[in-house]
């Protein structure tokens, strides 16, 4: 009998589980899918697309310094940095609550200074859900050691 209810036990914990990684495989891929998107916007300097996705009290912390919305966006407008391609070597998505968190690993391609250079970073982006949608709330560049 008590094997019987320790059986019973595992085998709703089992399908609690597997419901809760196919329920969160959605929410993951649209999290990797609005990243992908937001790369592509940085790469084609499309400001009004990004304007709306970054919440208005977004940081985005670079090598050189933190900025603000409205200051990583002119940066974008202008071409002061050009994203010219984010090869996404691996990603991963944690949720907390209404808040997503993106690591990315990549090789960015940008012309920072009128220079090309290439780098290896780990950009962590979080995300906060607002009114049903998403809004990106921080993005921070980590220069990884490695070679790129």
């Amino acid at each position: 009998m008590r094997s019987s209810i320790l059986s019973a036990l595992v085998a709703v914990a089992a399908v609690a589980t597997s419901g809760a990684t196919q329920a969160a495989a959605p929410r993951e891929r649209e999290i990797l899918n609005l990243s992908k998107t937001k790369w592509r916007w940085m790469s084609e300097r499309n400001v009004d697309s990004l304007a709306a996705l970054f919440h208005d009290d977004a940081v985005f912390v670079h090598m050189g310094g933190t900025m603000s919305k409205t200051h990583e966006l002119d940066v974008i407008r202008t071409g002061a940095i050009q994203y010219k391609t984010a090869e996404i070597q691996e990603a991963s998505v944690r949720f907390i609550g209404s808040t997503a968190i993106l690591l990315n690993r990549i090789r960015l391609t940008a012309v920072v200074g009128g220079n090309e250079v290439v780098n290896p970073f780990v950009v962590t982006e979080v995300y906060v859900q607002q009114g049903g949608t998403w809004k990106l709330g921080s993005l921070s560049f980590t220069r990884l050691l490695t070679p790129p």
